[in-house]
């Protein structure tokens, strides 16, 4: 029986029963590893595969998952392949699934509706926390994004700032500590935009320390598009009809106080940061939403600030574009749609920094190890500037596109390895975690990486990389557009 299909058979039983593959390997032969040493190459005895067999047709929970690997009827199966018989439409769960991949042009669509993979490459959180917690990328953006603070010219009330996809909220805290050094006493006017609950619990959590330091701030949270979220309005009259729009005055006067108070949001956010897959792949909102946050007993300092529904104005001073577009979108795409309705948001004397995977890096060596044409990043900082200069027409007149040299624009981040752990012997822990980076910056579906993690050649790939390099870093290209003063 081919490997692909006993992965295949437990997959699809553990969606059905709504069981990890863990726990599945633990139930079926008492090996928690068993699933994850099948998919590294591993081989199983007749023995074990019986018991996996005899596991899963004997198991309640086998009755609702369909366990064929291929589409011939059941009844056409040879009879050591049908283990598992198919229960009746009526049995199983109804889920649609979308698999995202590359549309002429690079935009990202869904190419099976009926798909059991449902891939979309940001939301993917095993990937993503890992990457974010074993590479070093958030902390030199951040560090790259902090450097621009000495060009802004603030003006009255507030130094004004937008991330146009907060993530996890790292870049946007270790962002607000920059400023709070730098403009001790200057309020702050902070909006982030991100479509994920869970991006938006994640910062949430790092928000009460803010509070607490730089009492003057007001922070506004969004899942309105790139074109809408700076001026924190639909372009929708429908979609207007269902804002919610929630202010919430944190009491109190300790970073305890507002973390139980960010805390009892949680109800709220579950029930309206809902988002679902739009007709062109991509998440778009079920409805649209603003949290307001600021201390209660600064609001008479913040009332200018403060923004109002319908009358929220833009002028940012920093607009933060780190990593907001997918790598291989077309550059036209990425200028319309993301970079140019940011531009325009700038106030006087503002900038955006854009910064997006360059290549061109030991992680890229690794991909083509496996993937030798693959080519992920087909767009550079100078096609996205002159696409933007394209789609802003007389407006590029107002601004200046500064794509810098490579010694300024690139810079370098590393995976988070001891130099014991990438010599002689490479735990399979540390092969895990950079193949994980590897195909995360370089946006690799899930269809590929599931025929690539059948033979083991990816963990090969990733142990010659470590060995040969002696860990692993990859590049990032950034740019600025900055608007003149007046």
């Amino acid at each position: 029986m081919e490997r692909s299909r006993i992965l295949d058979e437990i997959a699809r039983y553990c969606r059905a029963a709504g069981m990890a593959e863990s726990t599945f390997g633990r139930m079926a032969v008492n090996d928690g590893k068993l699933v994850g040493r099948i998919r590294d190459g591993g081989r199983i005895s007749a023995k074990t595969l019986g018991r996996i067999r005899s596991y899963m047709a004997g198991n309640p929970g086998a009755q609702r998952a369909l366990l064929v690997a291929s589409d011939q009827p059941v009844s056409e199966q040879p009879a050591a392949e049908a283990v598992v018989l198919q229960p009746s439409a009526e049995a199983l769960p109804r889920v649609r699934r979308v698999e995202t991949a590359p549309r002429p042009g690079g935009t990202w669509g869904p190419t099976d509706p009926e798909s059991d993979t449902n891939f979309r490459f940001f939301d993917n959180r095993q990937k993503y926390l890992l990457f974010v917690n074993t590479c070093s990328e958030k902390w030199v953006a951040s560090n790259r994004v902090a450097l621009e603070l000495a060009h802004i010219h603030p003006r009255p009330p507030a130094v004004r700032v937008f991330d146009a996809g907060v993530g996890d909220g790292t870049v946007l805290a270790r962002l607000m500590r920059a400023m709070h050094h730098r403009f001790p006493t200057t309020p702050f006017y902070v909006v982030g935009k991100e479509v994920s609950l869970e991006d938006i619990r994640l910062t949430l959590d790092k928000m009460p320390d803010r509070f607490f330091e730089h009492p003057a701030s007001v922070l506004v949270l969004t899942n309105l598009y790139y074109g809408e979220a700076p001026w924190l309005t639909t372009r929708s009259t429908k979609a207007a009809g269902s804002f919610v729009w929630k202010e919430c005055a944190l009491q109190g006067n300790s970073a305890h106080d507002f973390e139980q108070q960010i805390t009892a949001l949680q109800p709220f956010l579950a029930e309206n940061w809902q988002a679902r897959i739009g007709a062109n792949g991509n998440p778009v909102y079920d409805r649209p939403v603003a949290l307001v946050l600021y201390r209660e007993d600064h609001k008479f300092l913040l009332d200018p600030i403060i923004p109002k529904l319908g009358a929220a104005r833009a002028e940012f001073d920093l607009v933060v574009a780190s990593q907001p577009y997918r790598a291989r979108a077309s550059a036209e795409f990425k200028a319309k749609k993301v970079v140019a309705p940011l531009a325009r948001a700038l106030g006087p004397g503002g900038r955006l920094i854009g910064i997006h995977s360059r290549g061109e890096d030991p992680g890229m060596e690794m991909i083509r190890k496996v993937w030798p044409d693959d080519n992920p990043f087909r767009t550079t900082r100078h096609d996205i500037l002159k696409a933007v200069k394209q789609e802003l027409g007389a407006d590029a007149r107002e601004l200046s596109f500064n794509a810098y040299s490579d010694k300024r624009s690139i810079f370098r981040y590393d995976m988070h390895t001891l130099p014991s752990e990438v010599t002689s012997s490479i735990g399979t822990s540390t092969l895990f975690a950079a193949w994980n980076a590897a195909v995360y910056v370089a946006q690799v579906e899930d269809g590929r990486l599931e025929e690539a993690t059948l033979d083991g050649r990816y963990l090969d790939a990733a142990r010659d990389v470590l060995r040969e390099r002696g860990g692993l870093w990859f590049f990032d290209e950034s740019y600025v557009i900055s608007r003149r003063r007046d």
